[in-house]
């Protein structure tokens, strides 16, 4: 008897970071607060909102991406990570234009939830 064959999930975002080094992530303070993200990761936007520290730059990088964009990545709050991070998809106009950026080739769109 065979073994059938294991099932790979691969996920395209570990080999990209693209977005995290692309966008402001800006959220409501109190989305922070409930997520438990450390005040060392944030930095005021507004009144109101705060951002990921780094991403309120001209160049863009989340002081949580670890790695080199286009190669393999991580992120180190990636349990506590906010809305604005759920939002964005692999191979969605978003991703697509931070990989345009980083001159990393276009996904396909791909029913790819990551949180």
């Amino acid at each position: 008897m065979m073994n059938a064959p294991a099932t790979v999930t691969l996920n395209p975002c570990l080999d990209c970071g693209a977005c995290c080094a692309s966008f402001r992530v800006s959220f409501y303070w109190s989305e922070a607060v409930s997520l438990g993200l450390p005040d060392t990761a944030l930095e005021q936007a507004s009144p109101w909102h705060a951002c990921l520290r780094g991403t309120n730059q001209p160049a863009p990088r989340c002081m949580a991406l670890q790695g080199e964009v286009g190669q393999s990545v991580s992120c180190s709050l990636y349990a506590q990570r906010p809305s604005p991070c759920h939002e964005v998809q692999a191979g969605d106009a978003q991703c697509r234009k931070a990989r345009h950026k980083h001159g990393l080739p276009e996904l396909p769109v791909l029913a790819l939830r990551h949180g």
